[in-house]
């Protein structure tokens, strides 16, 4: 049989191959860079970007649970001009696709981010992170407000012509009343899902065991629901979906793309083994030549509803 086409389309980019690496699980590339051939994945999400540093929350930010793991880091990070003077340069060099995952406490912060982000030739597209807290409302998500969601893609829809992503979060009724406002508004693509929250206790000091209190569980333990989240898009918007949620091997990724997933994002896994991404790209290769197809269009959406 010929070449098996692993091309994917999120708006005007085009992807090698439908892997990425999730925004936060591997830092801004050159911290798993040594584990792995990052030029092999379909793209990598930077850790988000906010327009001035963050130190995030103070420790524990991390702790592993069954099939999982909860965290809450904060959003810590470089802030914008750290990134833009000692990030890119690095990411220049490892040619793989770049897309930066963008944090913000603000609707202003968001496109101000996107306006300067967008003058650099090798970020070649934005993932949106809603689920940060809008100060003005009084903290609360801006994810978990349709009006938000659709005021905030459509502000950074404005200043770029470059691919956008809007990751959305699973703690709301109908994911796909979300993923439809920002279609609405002009996002190329939908990320799903962003973690769900959790929380542990140490139950011999009857204590929290993230200083947060709660976090964000990630791992294969929310793979069912982010399925499902995807499934829900899938059937009700018309958009690229970026399945998330407890990918940890090449089956994983075929579940995803059957429930309508264009793409997928791994995570959690990354902490375990760096190469995940390039055993779910060669495991894709095989499914493909095992069930005797060339491209992978023949798997997204492939599940229908019985007539």
């Amino acid at each position: 049989m010929t070449g098996i086409d692993l091309k994917v389309k999120i708006g005007n980019l085009t992807l090698e191959n439908p892997v990425l690496l999730a925004s936060g699980t591997v830092g801004y590339g050159n911290e798993i860079s040594q584990f792995t051939d990052l030029s092999k994945i379909g793209a990598i999400i930077t850790k988000s970007v906010s327009l001035k540093p963050r130190k995030g929350n103070p420790p524990q930010r991390i702790v592993e649970t069954a099939s999982g793991m909860l965290n809450a880091i904060g959003l810590a990070n470089v802030g914008l001009e750290v990134f833009v003077k000692e990030k890119i340069p690095f990411l220049k060099e490892i040619q793989s696709t770049i897309i930066c995952n963008i944090a913000a406490s603000s609707i202003e912060e968001y496109v101000e981010c996107t306006k300067v982000l967008n003058q650099e030739d090798e970020i070649k597209g934005f993932e949106i992170n809603v689920s940060c807290p809008n100060v003005k409302e009084g903290g609360l998500e801006f994810g978990n407000n349709l009006t938000a969601v659709g005021k905030i893609t459509e502000k950074v829809r404005a200043v770029t012509d470059k691919p956008i992503i809007i990751k959305l979060s699973p703690n709301v009724a109908r994911i796909s009343e979300f993923a439809k406002v920002a279609k609405d508004e002009g996002a190329d693509a939908v990320s799903a899902i962003n973690t769900l929250v959790g929380t542990a206790f140490d139950i011999w000091t009857g204590k929290p065991k993230i200083y947060n209190v709660t976090g964000g569980l990630s791992g294969p333990a929310i793979k069912p629901v982010a399925l499902a989240k995807v499934l829900e898009i899938s059937r009700n918007v018309d958009i690229p979906i970026i399945g998330i949620g407890g990918i940890m091997n090449w089956k994983d990724a075929v579940e995803f793309m059957i429930a309508g997933a264009t793409a997928i994002q791994i995570g959690t896994v990354n902490f375990i083994n760096p190469q995940a991404g390039i055993e779910i790209i060669e495991g894709l290769k095989n499914y493909c030549k095992q069930k005797e197809i060339t491209s992978l269009a023949e798997i997204i959406a492939s599940y229908k509803l019985p007539s």
